[in-house]
């Protein structure tokens, strides 16, 4: 399969994701991404259509230790995203996984946040 059409195969899957998860100002949607190096988080309320609170591996803070697109990184990263959230007052979100499956470094990334205290 080629480059091109799995890249629109993930937007559909992105497309059909997002039809369900909205987020608010109330419960914003905690997005996701992994790259092939870095992970990026950020809540987003959609209603207004801005980002509330954005965290990624390319932190100065978190570049010093090295975080990695893997299980270990998505669980160190979650953990510095909770705290984020939690001083901005975000207490809910909703979890948007961008297209990718449930499990894995997006499993051990959503766990990682709920016990952070964030609820979804």
């Amino acid at each position: 399969m080629n480059t091109v059409r799995k890249a629109q195969l993930l937007q559909k899957r992105r497309w059909r994701i997002r039809k369900k998860v909205n987020g608010t100002a109330a419960r914003p949607r905690l997005s996701v991404k992994f790259s092939a190096k870095h992970i990026y988080a950020q809540a987003v309320n959609d209603d207004a259509g801005t980002t509330l609170v954005f965290l990624s591996s390319l932190d100065p803070e978190l570049r010093k230790q090295k975080l990695h697109a893997n299980l270990d990184g998505a669980r160190k990263l979650a953990v510095a995203f909770a705290a984020k959230a939690k001083a901005a007052g975000l207490a809910s979100v909703v979890f948007d996984r961008s297209g990718a499956r449930y499990h894995g470094k997006v499993k051990a990334f959503a766990e990682a946040a709920r016990e952070g205290g964030l609820a979804f």
